[in-house]
């Protein structure tokens, strides 16, 4: 089953996107964003669909409109990851069957993207929104709700987010800061990987 964890590589060019993914994946992480504010986003975003479809969820973060959302697919990308709650990202996604991870900090939010038809619900940033937080929003979600928490979520803390009730995570600069090599970027998806097994986070949901 796929470990519940997003690889975020934001900032990856077009020429690094391959090999720096097929690192993440032999790690064991199978859901990919290449957030649309790096450089050349959807030459990525083609590259990967075409090479690892078979292997992997690959598509795109820091969408904002349905426009990008329809960029996105066009590129071969089906994944949207989003900062915010925006209903019509949301909508358009589910609309060419694309995975939907809106950001949400509170119920409102929550549940306007599960209105919406959102796959699950981003927690962002997570570290704002802390472990108690968390938890009282997750108290009102319905029971099948999955959440993950992005932003400041690592190996340190995994623990403490499992067991506060977050079912995944999207890994950032933990994972991944441009100019690193594959292999760095490898280490540093098993070491990643290791942590969130051991804090009891095998499968998601």
């Amino acid at each position: 089953m796929t470990l519940p964890l997003i690889a975020i590589l934001r900032g990856v060019t077009p020429e690094d996107a391959l090999p720096i993914a097929n690192a993440v994946l032999d790690a064991g992480i199978t859901q990919i964003e290449i957030p649309l504010n790096s450089p050349s986003p959807l030459v990525s975003i083609e590259r990967l669909a075409d090479a690892l479809r078979s292997r992997a969820l690959i598509g795109a973060g820091t969408v904002l409109t349905p426009a990008q959302v329809r960029d996105v697919h066009a590129a071969g990308g089906r994944l949207i990851v989003s900062p915010n709650c925006r209903p019509a990202v949301i909508e358009e996604s589910r609309r060419l069957e694309m995975a939907s991870w809106p950001g949400i900090v509170t119920p409102s939010e929550a549940f306007d993207a599960l209105d919406a038809g959102a796959t699950g619900l981003k927690l962002f940033p997570a570290v704002q929104v802390g472990i108690e937080g968390m938890k009282a929003v997750r108290a009102v979600l319905p029971a099948k709700t999955l959440l993950y928490a992005v932003g400041g979520i690592g190996e340190d803390n995994f623990q403490a987010w499992r067991a506060g009730g977050v079912d995944g995570a999207g890994l950032g600069s933990a994972l991944y800061k441009p100019g690193q090599s594959a292999e760095q970027v490898g280490q540093q998806a098993q070491t990643l990987v290791r942590a969130w097994q051991a804090a009891g986070g095998e499968h998601g949901g």
